[in-house]
C-alpha cells in the first residue's frame, strides 16, 4: 500500500458506526454491537506501544474509567499492535480498568476514518515503530449504534482532555443534547472549466 490510493471514510454524526470486533489482550473479543447496555461507548484508538504520549494518555484514560462508568459510558482502547506489544503496553502502562484490544486491521482503520502512518525507526522511548499504525482518535457511540462525537487526529499531540470529555458527557445526558456536525448541504453542480 503506497498510501496514496487507499481511501478513508468520513464518519458523520447520527449515522451508524462501522463494525468493530477486536480481540482483547485479556482474552475473548470486544464487539461494539455488545455495548448497547450503556448510554455511550467511548472508543480510543492509540498509536501503539512505541508512543510515549500514548502511554500517558491511555494511562489517564484507564484511571478515568470509573468516572466514565458512573456516566453510563463504557470505554475501550485499541491499536494495530500485535498481542505481544499490546500485552507489554497493558503491563508497562499499569492498565487496570481499560479493556485493551489489539490487531486492528488497515481496512477497519480506514472504515473508521483513521489516519495511518508508516514506521520510521525507533521512537524517543527506544521502541521500534511498527511498519504501519494509526494516529489517535476518540469516538463516542450512542447505545443505538450511532456516532455521537469524534476527534480524529493526524499527529499524537494535543488530544482531547478526558476530564472535559467526561464533563461534556454529563452535560449531554442532563440536557439531552443532540449530536452535531451532521448537516450535509447539497452543493450545486460545478461545471468543468
Amino acid at each position: 500500500m503506497d498510501g496514496q490510493h487507499e481511501s478513508t471514510t468520513r464518519l458523520i454524526p447520527r449515522m451508524p458506526a462501522p463494525v468493530l470486533r477486536i480481540p482483547l489482550v485479556e482474552g475473548g473479543e470486544w464487539d461494539l454491537r455488545d455495548q448497547i447496555v450503556s448510554d455511550f461507548t467511548l472508543i480510543a484508538f492509540y498509536r501503539g506501544l512505541h508512543c510515549p504520549i500514548c502511554s500517558r494518555y491511555v494511562a489517564e484514560l484507564d484511571s478515568s474509567v470509573p468516572r466514565f462508568d458512573t456516566l453510563g459510558t463504557k470505554t475501550f482502547c485499541v491499536s494495530m499492535d500485535s498481542l505481544e506489544r499490546a500485552r507489554a503496553a497493558k503491563q508497562d502502562w499499569k492498565l487496570a480498568h481499560l479493556p485493551l484490544g489489539f490487531g486492528l486491521s488497515v481496512r477497519t482503520a480506514l472504515e473508521w476514518g483513521l489516519f495511518l502512518s508508516a514506521g520510521m525507526g525507533s521512537t524517543a522511548a527506544g521502541i521500534e515503530e511498527p511498519a504501519v499504525f494509526t494516529e489517535p482518535a476518540i469516538f463516542i457511540i450512542k447505545s443505538n449504534g450511532e456516532l455521537y462525537y469524534s476527534s480524529v487526529q493526524t499527529m499524537p499531540f494535543a488530544r482531547p482532555d478526558l476530564t472535559a470529555l467526561a464533563d461534556a458527557i454529563d452535560l449531554v445526558k442532563r440536557r439531552n443534547y443532540p449530536a452535531r456536525g451532521n448537516f450535509l448541504p447539497e452543493l450545486p453542480h460545478l461545471a468543468p472549466d
